[in-house]
């Protein structure tokens, strides 16, 4: 690709020059590797349908590459970065690269954990290159948190994205699976190879795309009972649910109470189930509770 067609956008050389400036070195506990490739970045734009109306946050910048691409387009991006070096160097980057736009940036420096709040017009979409290692949960805790966020497209390990947007009766089918439903429909939205990356990493990646749902399910139960039914189905996922559920139940046979009044066969198992019949499960639950310290889990 040619500097004109690049246009402000980081290339390979860019993204190195710029990390020996800084002293970055792309560490695995943080899962970094940064994006080289000014097409990959544009393509993760239109496949977000990013227009100009947008509002977009997006988790874990790094140097820079798809907040440039997302700025080209969009109205607003916030970008959430943990890095401090990352973190202080990213203003300066999109300054310098497409200074039009600098007004229409904002950085907040935190853990996307503990975000609760961001500057600025709530966003309308999410849009990010996820560290492999916290990608589940930051997703579901931004879809959680930002009810405003319409729109979802995360590039994740490739693995990670069959997971989200596995069907019922997949043998992928799990906890990410059902959780993510409960906020949006979720889809494969394409592969993305290794050597777009810098450095490259083991696996391949994959683009999944979750629209949120027109409206919240439907049920009578709280998210957070409902999320543990989910928990407790797929932390023994080869029993059957009546055994499977029994400590979250109380018992074998309150467990197979609660799924035959759901109208769920007490011999299934979690992998079958979708996120509408988990909820009725919650619904049809007597005198269950979460054991003390069992945080539902995401992955």
């Amino acid at each position: 690709m040619s500097t004109t067609e690049q246009g402000p956008l980081l290339g390979p050389a860019d993204i190195r020059d710029l990390a020996a400036t800084l002293g970055v070195r792309p560490t695995k506990q943080r899962g970094q590797n940064f994006v080289i490739d000014a097409n990959t970045v544009r393509r993760i734009v239109r496949t977000a349908e990013v227009g100009p109306d947008d509002v977009v946050v997006e988790v874990g910048p790094g140097l820079g590459s798809l907040t440039l691409a997302l700025l080209e387009t969009a109205s607003h991006v916030t970008a959430v970065e943990i890095d401090d070096v990352l973190a202080g160097a990213l203003p300066a980057t999109v300054e310098a690269r497409i200074p039009q736009k600098a007004a229409s940036f904002d950085l907040v420096h935190s853990d996307a954990m503990l975000v609760r709040e961001l500057p600025g017009p709530a966003p309308t979409a999410l849009v990010a290159n996820l560290p492999y290692n916290v990608a589940v949960p930051v997703l579901l805790h931004m879809l959680d948190t930002f009810p405003s966020i319409e729109r979802t497209l995360v590039m994740v390990q490739a693995e990670v994205a069959d997971r989200l947007a596995a069907d019922p009766g997949s043998k992928v089918y799990g906890v990410p699976s059902v959780k993510a439903n409960w906020y949006a429909e979720v889809k494969r939205a394409g592969s993305i190879g290794r050597n777009v990356f810098w450095p490259a990493p083991n696996v391949d990646s994959g683009l999944v795309s979750l629209v949120r749902r027109a409206e919240p399910l439907k049920t009578t139960a709280s998210k957070r009972e409902v999320f543990a039914v989910v928990d407790a189905a797929f932390a023994q996922r080869r029993k059957t649910l009546r055994a499977a559920l029994a400590g979250w139940a109380g018992s074998a046979a309150a467990a197979e109470a609660a799924l035959v009044a759901a109208g769920v066969s007490p011999q299934a198992r979690g992998e079958s189930l979708t996120v509408e019949e988990f909820a009725r499960i919650a619904e049809n639950a007597e005198n269950t509770a979460e054991p003390a310290g069992n945080e539902p889990t995401d992955n």
